[in-house]
């Protein structure tokens, strides 16, 4: 058996048996690969006997390279599944899972903007675009992370078939997880603006977002379209498309909705991954606090 053929394996294994995301199918494939290219291992038995060592030896030749801790946490984690579908090709069912702590990473806080930011970031966009229907599709982008909590991904994946936009849209997220989340007017009115604009016909099967050749839509034109906004409104770097969408949820929560209820709108598949957000929540009300209260100002 050669390299090449445990690699796709593994990449069938991670696109069709465990839905990964594409991005991270190309990441676990090409750690995968970076240790096959080091080790003698042939075949699945082989591999299946490394153990905490071998990952150790891996993670340390990585990191003198210049890994950074989040990046080499990512890369242990893609080594470890790795390692355990050998162990499960191998038949080696009863291998525990080899014991490694990867290094420890600080978690920031995501920077939500403000309501008004997220107003402005929007028609920013609009506004300073070469192009009507191209500022209009960039706002309808913003507004449905802000406006609806979706991933950048999770927008540019519509379909020419989603517009009109209804009440509520099926949002099919990591993993192939479907949730429902609901649609503002104003969210549904800018996308109308946008398909009424746009110069190319938006078929049913085809992306609803078009890139200025009529292709789909890329995440970095967005993020340009974001960057230059921000400029023109001084806000700070931290101010990215994806802010937005943790904006969506801070607010929510900060309005009133559950914790249970902003899992589903934001398609977490833990509870753990929604509840950073009180800690969101609690930081921007200090702030508040802080910029307000006459003794702080003295």
């Amino acid at each position: 058996m050669s390299e090449g053929v445990l690699l796709n394996q593994w990449r069938e294994h991670l696109a069709m048996g465990r839905r990964r995301s594409p991005h991270t199918v190309r990441a676990y494939v090409a750690t995968a690969e970076r240790w096959l290219e080091r080790i003698d291992a042939a075949d699945w038995g082989t591999l299946a006997r490394l153990g905490p060592a071998d990952l150790r030896m891996q993670l340390a030749l990585r990191r003198a390279e210049g890994l950074s801790n989040v990046s080499a946490a990512r890369e242990l984690s893609a080594l470890k599944a790795f390692l355990a579908y050998a162990r499960e090709q191998a038949g080696f069912v009863d291998a525990a899972p080899p014991r490694l702590r990867g290094p420890r990473i600080k978690k920031g806080l995501p920077r939500p903007v403000t309501p008004d930011e997220a107003a402005n970031l929007a028609e920013t966009v609009k506004e300073t675009s070469a192009e009507d229907w191209i500022g209009a599709r960039d706002r309808a982008v913003l507004l449905l992370l802000y406006g609806a909590g979706l991933r950048i991904a999770e927008a540019l994946s519509l379909k020419g078939s989603d517009a009109p936009l209804s009440e509520t849209l099926v949002v099919t997220g990591k993993g192939n997880k479907q949730r429902v989340v609901p649609i503002l007017p104003l969210v549904r009115a800018a996308v109308a603006d946008y398909v009424k604009r746009c110069p190319f016909p938006l078929e049913s099967s085809q992306p609803l977002f078009r890139g200025a050749k009529g292709g789909q839509l890329s995440q970095g034109m967005v993020q340009k379209a974001m960057a230059r906004a921000r400029i023109a409104l001084g806000l700070p770097a931290t101010a990215t498309p994806h802010a937005l969408r943790h904006s969506f949820a801070t607010h929510l929560l900060g309005a009133g909705a559950d914790l249970r209820s902003l899992q589903e709108l934001l398609g977490h598949a833990s509870l753990g991954s929604t509840q950073i957000y009180t800690r969101v929540d609690a930081a921007t009300m200090l702030e508040a606090y802080r910029s307000a209260h006459p003794r702080e100002k003295a």
